[in-house]
């Protein structure tokens, strides 16, 4: 049987909430549409699973990319934003780096539910979404990318992920892709 699920990530305090550590301000914005996301996967049985970063205080992460301290384990910041609050029944997978793969039990848990199709939504496009994306069509996934439910850093960035996923990783976007704003870059 060809099983879809839908894949929710980063919607965390720390990313979400005004003033947050890594605040990506669009996610705001998305929090509507991965509502709605998650309503609809709920309705039509399919599994959710909240892809979570959940770092330790001295994660190698936040020396070598820059990024400064957040989602730290067991902290508010690391918790799911309230309006898109996990249910019992749903899956929540701590992620320590960008791709929800990477030494983690998602493979695993896809492929113990029967999953061939991931919906993908969540923050930040150009970075855990797409690197995530990355990991799944290479393991043979099938991967939709619901635009207005994923959010960028910068508008540029997030344009170029949205075409990265569908042009390199054969990726469906959902809603179509944004022309890239106006900066030099040749689209």
């Amino acid at each position: 049987m060809d099983k879809g699920a839908l894949v929710v990530i980063d919607m965390l305090n720390d990313f979400i909430l005004p003033g947050s550590p890594l605040e990506v301000p669009d996610a705001r914005r998305a929090v509507p549409a991965v509502r709605r996301e998650i309503e609809r996967a709920r309705a039509a049985g399919r599994p959710v699973i909240y892809l979570c970063d959940s770092h330790d205080p001295d994660d190698a992460e936040f020396g070598r990319f820059g990024w400064p301290p957040h989602a730290v384990a067991g902290t508010r910041g690391a918790e799911v934003v309230e309006p898109l609050r996990p249910e019992a029944r749903d899956t929540i997978i701590a992620k320590r780096t960008y791709s929800g793969f990477h030494q983690t039990e998602l493979d695993a848990a896809l492929r113990g539910l029967g999953i061939s199709r991931l919906r993908l939504a969540g923050c930040v496009s150009h970075i855990c979404v797409l690197f995530t994306a990355a990991d799944a069509v290479l393991r043979g996934y099938e991967v939709t990318v619901v635009r207005d439910a994923v959010a960028g850093l910068d508008p540029v960035e997030h344009a170029a992920a949205l075409r990265i996923m569908q042009r390199a990783l054969g990726a469906q976007i959902e809603g179509g892709i944004p022309a890239l704003p106006r900066m030099g870059i040749a689209s």
